[in-house]
């Protein structure tokens, strides 16, 4: 079992910054990558985030393309945390935003929720326009 908490979210004006974060325990020798989704009221769950381990190769990030160039997905193994930077915040990308964790590994789509394994509660972001 995986246990993840999130952290972070908040009220923020258009424009603006806010790095959410989420602390892993439990088993997480085992995760093999771990991602953030988000949830508007009246939408489905959507994919924002990703950070796979490749070994060699060094973490493989995916990213939704409305969060290119502005969200930065990171990890510190050490710590068991993953964050997620958010600058340049918009109206559109207010929704609670859900940490996940996959112990699956092999060919698997990073991006779709149904890989995931754990789930945390969820952070509430607020963009003010």
């Amino acid at each position: 079992q995986v246990q993840l908490v999130e952290s972070g979210g908040g009220l923020v004006q258009a424009g603006g910054s806010l790095r959410l974060s989420c602390a892993a325990s439990g088993r997480t020798s085992t995760t093999k990558a771990m991602g953030w989704f988000r949830q508007a009221p009246g939408k489905e769950r959507e994919f924002v985030a990703a950070i796979a381990w490749s070994g060699w190769r060094g973490d493989i990030e995916y990213y939704t393309d409305s969060v290119k160039g502005r969200f930065t997905i990171s990890r510190d193994n050490a710590k068991k945390m993953v964050y997620l930077q958010m600058n340049s915040l918009k109206s559109e990308d207010t929704a609670v935003y859900y940490c996940a964790a996959t112990q699956k590994d092999g060919d698997v789509a990073f991006t779709s929720a149904l890989e995931y394994d754990y789930w945390g509660q969820g952070t509430q972001v607020t963009v003010s326009s």
